[in-house]
C-alpha cells in the first residue's frame, strides 16, 4: 500500500465543514478513507475550571491543541499505523470520552481550524480545501448551534464570537486561503451545491487512486 493521499479541510466556525465532510465521506467506504479531527486533540482543561472560567477560556488558539500528539498520530497514519485516541467531549467534564480506533486508509483527511497554520502538518498535505462563508451567515449558523445544541446564552455565544472566534479565523486561517487548492464558498442553504462539489472532487480522487 502506498502512502495515503493526504487531504486537509479547513474552515472557520459556521463555514459548513461538518456538512461538507458528511457529503464527501458518502462517496467512499469506511476502508477507503479515514478522518482525523483537530478538535480531538484539545488539551483537557475543563476538570480544573469553574463554569465562569470555562465560558471565558479561549479555545480558539493554537496553544489549546496538543500539537505534538496531533502531529505524531498523523505521521503514524501516513506510515500505515493504526492509532488510538480519546474522542472530543466539547470540554464537558461530566462526559467520559470514548477511545477511538482509527485505521489507515488510502485517503487520509484531517480537518480543523489550525491545520494550515501548523506548518509541519500543512507541508505534508497533498490537497488543501478551504470552506468559506460570509461572516453574517457563519455567525447565524454558530448561534443556532450554540444556543440550540449546546445551551449557551446569546450573550455568551456572542462574547466568544467577537473575542475568540473571529480573531482566530483572521489570524490563523484566513492568511492561508490563497495557498489552498480548492476554495469552496458555502453561503447557501441548498444541499445540492455542496453535494455537487464533493461529487466532483471524489470522482477525481477515484480516478487517481483506485
Amino acid at each position: 500500500m502506498n502512502k495515503p493521499y493526504f487531504i486537509g479541510i479547513a474552515g472557520g466556525s459556521g463555514s459548513g465543514k461538518t456538512f461538507f465532510l458528511k457529503c464527501f465521506l458518502e462517496h467512499f467506504t469506511a476502508s477507503e478513507v479515514c478522518l482525523v479531527s483537530q478538535d480531538d486533540y484539545y488539551i483537557p482543561v475543563a476538570h480544573n475550571m469553574t463554569k465562569e472560567e470555562n465560558k471565558l477560556y479561549n479555545f480558539d488558539l493554537p496553544a489549546t491543541i496538543d500539537h505534538e500528539h496531533f502531529q505524531q498520530d498523523i505521521r503514524k497514519l501516513l506510515n500505515q499505523e493504526t492509532i488510538l485516541k480519546h474522542e472530543y467531549t466539547f470540554n464537558n467534564p461530566d462526559v467520559i470520552p470514548k477511545v477511538l480506533e482509527i485505521k489507515p486508509a488510502p485517503i487520509l483527511i484531517v480537518e480543523g481550524l489550525f491545520i494550515l497554520h501548523f506548518k509541519d502538518i500543512s507541508e505534508l498535505l497533498d490537497m488543501k480545501v478551504f470552506i468559506d462563508a460570509d461572516e453574517d451567515i457563519a455567525l447565524q449558523r454558530r448561534l443556532k448551534r450554540d444556543l440550540v445544541e449546546r445551551g449557551y446564552s446569546h450573550d455568551d455565544a456572542m462574547y466568544k464570537w467577537v473575542n475568540h472566534v473571529l480573531p482566530a479565523y483572521k489570524d490563523y486561517l484566513l492568511p492561508y486561503k490563497d495557498e489552498c487548492d480548492q476554495v469552496i464558498t458555502n453561503n447557501g442553504h441548498v444541499a445540492d451545491d455542496i453535494m455537487a462539489v464533493t461529487e466532483e472532487i471524489s470522482a477525481k480522487l477515484r480516478s487517481k487512486l483506485f
